[in-house]
């Protein structure tokens, strides 16, 4: 069994540094802290939950929540990535985490089975978040970190920059010579909301007038309905040149119908995705899309968390945003004259 000792011979470091480099301590430099973490991964160091438990008055265990309409789950890249990326993170600090989420959770008491799982925190990932149990919680004296939503509450969120992703795409499709530019948008939630207000404002910022009907509604990660809001589109009087879909997946069931009115992506007709899921750079053409960086955005839930469960007494709730990177594919015409 490795134990700190074993780590701490390793790395060339003391015993109480390693000790303090995997609680993450800020009385060691940030470049230890990796080194000592990294090594530890390596070794496959597991501490002894139970002695830490009955110490510390700690289960050293995060729930996660996460839950969707099109019951995906963690087959979503984007999602599978961030919570993978929070999972390593918390192990490097001693903690292990459970998965909490359906796709049928309406009978479902999230606040009361965190309680019952006595879970030192936990990290919202997708919900409901006007549901009175996720309310609860994040009200509760539960250590609590959000991703992409932020109430009057005290807690921590970590948010992907949905106004910077909206920007770069757009001024891409508009330096391709694109005016009728359609978005299909997901379910009505914070990110949505944020979606469509940077699109009308930057839209309106090159002068650009968007008719309502090129404003459509769908689901996040669901192909049908944005399947379905594509073949709305192609029938306008003037159809849009570009079509921005709510994410890459859902961007395949547009692809289809798209396809099916022979129209070519990249020459005859223009779109987009979000995310930058591997599954892009396999389509013919590549997608042009907006890779949201899930790595980062795990590293921070579990940072952000983990700093409020080892130190509730001085903690202030912090709030990050992370930003991506566009990718410029092959699925957006130039159309300039």
């Amino acid at each position: 069994m490795i134990t700190l000792k074993d780590i701490a011979k390793e790395c060339g470091v003391s015993f109480s540094t390693v000790s303090k480099a995997l609680k993450g301590s800020p009385e060691i430099g940030a470049e230890t802290i990796k080194m000592v973490q990294q090594k530890a991964l390596e070794m496959r160091y597991h501490p002894n939950l139970a002695a830490r438990t009955l110490r510390t008055n700690r289960t050293y265990d995060i729930g996660v929540i996460f839950e969707d309409q099109t019951g995906s789950g963690l087959q979503h890249q984007y999602f599978a990535t961030i919570f993978s990326s929070l999972q390593m993170a918390a192990m490097t600090r001693g903690f292990d985490v459970t998965f909490m989420g359906s796709s049928n959770t309406a009978e479902f008491d999230y606040f009361a089975h965190c309680k019952y799982r006595n879970f030192d925190g936990v990290a919202v990932l997708a919900t409901k978040f006007d549901r009175q149990d996720i309310r609860q919680l994040i009200k509760s004296d539960i250590p609590t970190v959000t991703l992409d939503y932020l109430t009057d509450a005290a807690h921590a969120a970590v948010m992907s920059d949905n106004n910077a992703g909206i920007e770069a795409l757009l001024e891409y499709i508009i330096s391709k010579g694109h005016r009728r530019i359609a978005i299909i948008h997901g379910e009505a939630t914070h990110v949505t909301e944020e979606r469509i207000q940077s699109f009308r404002k930057i839209t309106k910022r090159y002068g650009i007038p968007i008719p309502e009907s090129y404003i459509l509604g769908g689901i996040y990660h669901d192909p049908v309905t944005s399947a379905e809001a594509t073949e709305i589109l192609l029938g306008l009087p003037l159809p849009p040149t570009c079509i921005m879909y709510p994410d890459d997946f859902a961007a395949l069931g547009g692809i289809r119908v798209l396809n099916k009115h022979n129209l070519v992506v990249g020459k005859t007709i223009s779109i987009t995705g979000y995310d930058g899921i591997m599954l892009t750079s396999m389509l013919s053409p590549p997608l042009t899309t907006y890779r949201q960086d899930g790595e980062r955005i795990g590293e921070l839930l579990a940072e952000h968390l983990i700093e409020e469960i080892e130190n509730a007494d001085l903690y202030e709730p912090q709030h990050s945003s992370v930003c991506g990177k566009l990718i410029k594919g092959a699925s957006v015409a130039d159309i300039r004259v």
